[in-house]
């Protein structure tokens, strides 16, 4: 990667990806085996290695630290090919890096008591299938996103790696003793995800194909017992696999082998999810921005709405509640650089070419390889979201004019 390219990325060594593991993603959308004492080569205090780590060695990637972890941000193949390899064909990540969480209940019902943290409807949440959430605070702010599956006894999550002692202290806090929370520390997590995704894993485990965009099946893949779901965070068809971390290299390289499978690094993660209009944790949304400011109000459940079955009882309710009735003060929007130049995060917007003060900024920002132009997110007025309004990012103190436009930028893959 050219030095330009790496200044691109330095955002990765720092914060998350993914949203949830998910669609997600963020995507989804959001996985395991963390080896938790340090390995003999190994400083006490260096990064955690995932499972697949001597493989992402002999296939030659670039590895960053990110997230406390040790991960690979490309490949030889380079961030631009590995997107658009994803976007044609399939690629394989490895996102064992995040969170993987069990709730099971103590005599109570674990779906309601998880609404105490989110406002997703996960009662109405059936048995194989899988939903995206937020945790709110008080305020009505997020405090993650995460992907909720209904695996018939327990409730499984995936939380973000960037987040995942906080989130595993708030699921322990507002749940136990009730509800038995626990971290699954012995299995890795991989995303394969494009075109030829279920394809390539039909091969391996032909059941798969049958599955629904948001299904969850236990799969028996390679001879290893699998946690499988029909979901990602690159805005393309695709499954989450979570694999006992013995087994994942073996199953890793099984994918590998098929020709239309390509490994993929965190920097062609960051792209495709941002061209999949998906929020990244710690840029779109933060601990101070609401699921309506997020443009993510499709994950307030309607029982948990004002007159629902279940209204409010998460935290911030009365925020939330109340810009679902009368709208929020600013929206999450998808941006569109006029010219050649890419606006990256924090770019101040403003309503004129001169003079005013800022009335956004840019959240997410780069060049989207498959639009062939620069694309971004960020948060506006709500009076300036109609696609098409003009705006103007300052870049290196000179204002450049910007366009709100419609999310996503490219087509979603999913199978409905």
């Amino acid at each position: 990667m050219a030095t330009g390219e790496d200044d691109r990325f330095k955002h990765l060594e720092t914060r998350d990806m993914c949203g949830c593991g998910l669609p997600h993603g963020h995507d989804g959308h959001h996985h395991a085996p963390q080896q938790e004492a340090a390995e003999p080569d190994q400083e006490p205090d260096a990064p955690k290695r995932t499972p697949l780590h001597a493989l992402h060695r002999e296939l030659g990637a670039k590895m960053i630290d990110f997230a406390g972890y040790e991960m690979p941000v490309q490949y030889p193949m380079g961030v631009l090919q590995e997107h658009l390899h994803t976007r044609s064909k399939a690629g394989l990540f490895d996102v064992s890096h995040m969170g993987q969480v069990v709730l099971r209940g103590r005599g109570a019902d674990v779906a309601q008591a998880l609404e105490r943290l989110v406002p997703a409807d996960i009662a109405a949440l059936k048995d194989g299938r899988q939903r995206y959430a937020v945790f709110t605070n008080d305020e009505g702010g997020i405090e993650d996103d995460l992907m909720v599956a209904n695996r018939g006894d327990h409730l499984f999550l995936v939380v973000n790696a960037a987040r995942k002692v906080e989130d595993l202290a708030l699921l322990r806090a507002g749940l136990e003793p009730d509800v038995t929370v626990k971290e699954i520390t012995n299995r890795a997590l991989l995303a394969l995800q494009g075109p030829a995704a279920a394809d390539v894993l039909a091969a391996l485990a032909p059941a798969i194909a049958e599955m629904r965009f948001m299904d969850v099946a236990t799969v028996e893949i390679a001879g290893a017992e699998c946690w499988v779901s029909r979901s990602g965070y690159t805005g393309e068809d695709g499954f989450e696999i979570s694999v006992p971390a013995a087994a994942a290299e073996s199953l890793a390289r099984r994918l590998l082998d098929h020709d239309d499978v390509a490994p993929i690094g965190l920097g062609a993660r960051d792209s495709l999810r941002l061209e999949a209009g998906l929020c990244l944790y710690g840029h779109d949304i933060d601990a101070g921005t609401s699921p309506v400011e997020a443009a993510l109000s499709w994950s307030v459940g309607k029982a948990r709405r004002a007159n629902g079955a279940r209204a409010g009882g998460f935290p911030g309710a009365d925020r939330i509640l109340r810009e679902l009735a009368e709208g929020a003060p600013r929206m999450r929007v998808g941006l569109e650089p006029e010219g050649r130049a890419p606006m990256r995060e924090g770019v101040a917007l403003f309503a004129a070419e001169d003079g005013g003060v800022a009335v956004g900024r840019v959240t997410s920002g780069g060049f989207g390889p498959t639009v062939g132009a620069p694309i971004a997110m960020g948060l506006v007025p709500a009076a300036m979201t109609a696609p098409g309004t003009l705006l103007y990012g300052e870049v290196r103190g000179k204002r450049l004019p910007v366009r709100v436009a419609r999310l996503p930028f490219t087509e979603p893959g999913f199978k409905r």
